[in-house]
């Protein structure tokens, strides 16, 4: 998805919206766009606050980028250290210019802003001085930018688009203390990681398997909203469940399922929903008058590639009912902004990590694993042993390799109203339960 769009009277979230409408018609064809499933309702723009936590190439210069060090690894304070040191000469000397432009620069454009994109680059690092100063958008402008874009977690397209501008126009002073508010925050962890964890980056949407000090899996995610954060929390993973079951929250029987029940009463069967009372018992949906209130029972939707959670959920120990799951709506992992969810997280490429967590649970090879999603019932398997998971907020970053990553401060906490560039972009009002 490129973030390159500057038309005034094209919003962003407008453009997310109309991203994600035009990807689920284009793979699930025309059948899909006809009948409403359980997981158009869940994620339905008008959804605010649910009434449970449930929420049911890039180029050679990116992947210089990236780093098989951990956020948390044991150098992470003396990366972030160093990384200070750097920027504080930065701001010493002057800071970076501001790059003023009314055009989209991309490669081929003339334009005098080039000159001062130039100059920015080269302060951050992104661009050599032998490039020189111009007016021309060449091949060693665009990498340059597609590295200031990878250090940033916007789309690699090498474009100046309006929101790699406003990232590029926060102030060195700024990205200064926000380096000095992730350090504090590094520094705040003194307990013992262990040989092997899971960490969830809320702000950076991103998920990393680390064993023996070294990232071996990362995973795109998605996380909280700010009405509804991913909490800051540690723990550890006790249980992978297999073709997990849904239990829809309160909220979505009365304002959504009754209503659609109302004009299709095949609706329930058609999503592989059962209702089940007090005592496990099902009920048959003729029975219940969908024209009267929501009945007290339970809306369990059965295992399968349509279920919510699709064929995977991670659970850990935590008092705010999060969990990790997969998700029938891949097409959400390509999107820009990725906080969206009611506080749990979804993972892509999820059967990657549970193969890794399930390694040392005898009998759960990949093989095996996907033998038993294939045959669609319900296997909670407890780990044995269990691994631990950290969730934690850090929106800035450097690796040994003095390389600085900066995220969007999406939850308000940095202290800098400019950081949380994405922030309210994507947040709907909430809807009363």
């Amino acid at each position: 998805m490129s973030d390159n769009d500057s038309h005034s009277s094209f919003s962003r979230r407008g453009f997310l919206r109309s991203a994600a409408l035009f990807g689920a018609a284009a793979v699930a064809g025309p059948a899909l766009t006809q009948e409403i499933g359980i997981d158009d309702i869940i994620n339905a723009p008008r959804r605010g606050n649910w009434d449970d936590q449930f929420d049911a190439k890039a180029s050679r210069t990116a992947a210089a980028v990236l780093s098989n060090n951990p956020i948390f690894g044991p150098g992470a304070a003396a990366n972030l250290q160093q990384a200070i040191y750097d920027y504080e000469s930065i701001v010493a000397n002057g800071g970076w210019p501001q790059v003023n432009t009314t055009v989209k620069l991309k490669i081929g454009v003339i334009d005098p802003a080039v000159r001062q994109l130039r100059e920015r680059l080269m302060v951050s690092g992104d661009l050599a001085k032998s490039a020189g100063l111009s007016n021309s958008y060449d091949s060693l402008v665009e990498e340059a930018v597609k590295r200031f874009q990878a250090r940033h977690g916007l789309p690699l397209d090498g474009v100046l688009g309006q929101y790699t501008l406003k990232a590029m126009n926060i102030p060195a002073d700024v990205r200064l203390a926000q380096l000095r508010t992730n350090l504090t925050r590094v520094e705040a962890i003194t307990t013992d990681l262990g040989q092997r964890y899971v960490m969830v980056n809320i702000p950076a949407a991103y998920i990393e398997a680390v064993e023996n000090n070294r990232v071996v899996q990362r995973h795109t995610a998605i996380v909280g909203r700010i009405s509804r954060p991913s909490p800051i929390l540690d723990s550890k993973i006790y249980e992978v469940i297999i073709n997990p079951y849904w239990t829809s929250p309160r909220s979505i029987v009365e304002k959504d399922i009754m209503p659609l029940m109302r004009k299709d009463p095949s609706y329930l069967e058609k999503n592989s929903i059962r209702l089940i009372d007090g005592k496990g018992n099902e009920v048959d949906p003729k029975t219940i008058d969908w024209n009267g209130t929501a009945p007290n029972l339970m809306f369990r939707q059965d295992p399968g590639k349509i279920n919510a959670m699709a064929s995977t959920k991670i659970n850990f120990h935590n008092t705010h009912a999060v969990y990790m799951h997969d998700t029938p709506q891949q097409g959400l992992f390509n999107k820009l902004v990725r906080f969206e969810s009611s506080g749990c997280v979804r993972v892509q490429n999820v059967r990657d990590l549970t193969t890794w967590l399930l390694r040392d649970t005898p009998g759960w090879s990949r093989q095996q694993m996907e033998a038993a999603i294939r045959t669609g019932k319900n296997n909670p398997v407890k780990l044995a042993v269990e691994v631990p998971v950290y969730f934690k907020y850090i929106t800035a970053w450097s690796a040994k390799d003095r390389v600085v990553q900066f995220r969007d401060d999406i939850y308000q906490m940095d202290g800098a109203q400019e950081l949380a560039l994405q922030t309210g972009l994507n947040q709907e009002p909430a809807v009363a339960n």
